[in-house]
């Protein structure tokens, strides 16, 4: 099966740009901030929550890196401005921990100071190994000054147990999330058994310490084991949230929501929206053959 999957990621990787496009705007909320501004509005009038993220990690120098703070203190005012239920994210390397880990420091401070201003919240997402370390240092410091600042723990990693121990006793507030990234057996469990294990190990850890925690998956599983949980150890509202991606398991987040549990949405928007297409199919096939059947059976029409 996991050979047909990558059949089909490189077979959508073949598809013109457009056509990806097409079919990957469940996924996006636009290329423009008023896009995912209207998109949020919708997900609010629901009672769901919202994380916003523009889309580009990587960049080649500074002045790039200050560009994408620009855009993300714009999201910060478009959430104050419009009053929405959102907060938002950013990816590390987006702010240059790449190239300068003190101007990323920088990059990331200002924006998490402007969100305190407005009573918001900054999560700084997990990239690859090489920056694991990296980011960790970059939250530790920033929390150091700002209490409304969180991170992304990775269940797949093998190191992420140890990490949690560490950062459960600065009282950190996290997104735990399953990993996204293609990382080497040495450091990352393969076994999607032993990857679930582990999640539930981390999340009993998390609230074990009284930490606030993202339960962010669509494995139906883990959202299961999780509620269990949280029946069980009678953990309060105000400790956790649910947290999916735009356009995976509608069904699952309306149910979450119709139980009276938060639940957040990850909602990316921006002109990089092919190279989070691409990504997002190769994490998930499933959504690459939703993408290719959609593909023949349009063409059928």
């Amino acid at each position: 099966m996991d050979a047909f999957n990558d059949l089909i990621v490189q077979v959508v990787q073949l598809m013109p740009k457009s056509v990806v496009g097409f079919f990957s705007k469940k996924y996006i909320a636009g290329e423009t901030l008023q896009a995912a501004v209207d998109f949020v509005k919708k997900l609010n009038a629901k009672g769901i929550y919202a994380t916003m993220d523009v889309l580009g990690e990587s960049v080649a120098n500074k002045e790039e890196s200050i560009q994408c703070k620009i855009q993300a203190l714009e999201v910060l005012e478009a959430i104050e401005k419009n009053k929405l239920m959102a907060n938002l994210s950013i990816k590390p390397t987006q702010m240059g921990l790449a190239i300068d880990e003190q101007f990323a420091y920088e990059q990331a401070l200002e924006l998490v100071k402007k969100a305190a201003e407005y009573n918001n919240f900054v999560r700084i997402d997990m990239e690859d190994s090489p920056f694991t370390d990296k980011t960790i240092n970059l939250y530790k410091k920033i929390l150091q000054q700002y209490k409304n600042v969180g991170i992304v723990i990775q269940s797949y990693m093998k190191r992420s147990y140890d990490d949690v121990v560490i950062l459960n006793k600065i009282g950190t507030n996290y997104r735990l999330c399953k990993g996204i990234y293609v990382e080497p057996a040495s450091i990352a469990y393969k076994d999607r058994q032993t990857i679930r294990e582990n999640y539930l190990k981390l999340l009993d850890a998390m609230f074990k310490e009284g930490n606030y925690v993202g339960i962010a998956t669509h494995d139906k599983p883990l959202i299961d084991a999780a509620y269990k949980r949280i029946k069980e150890k009678n953990i309060p509202k105000d400790k956790f949230e649910f947290q999916m991606l735009l356009g995976v398991r509608e069904d699952l987040r309306d149910k979450i929501n119709g139980d009276g549990y938060k639940i957040r949405i990850y909602v990316p928007f921006g002109k990089d929206w092919y190279a989070y297409s691409v990504r997002r199919l190769k994490e998930n096939p499933s959504v690459a053959g939703h993408i290719v059947k959609s593909f023949l059976t349009f063409g059928r029409r």
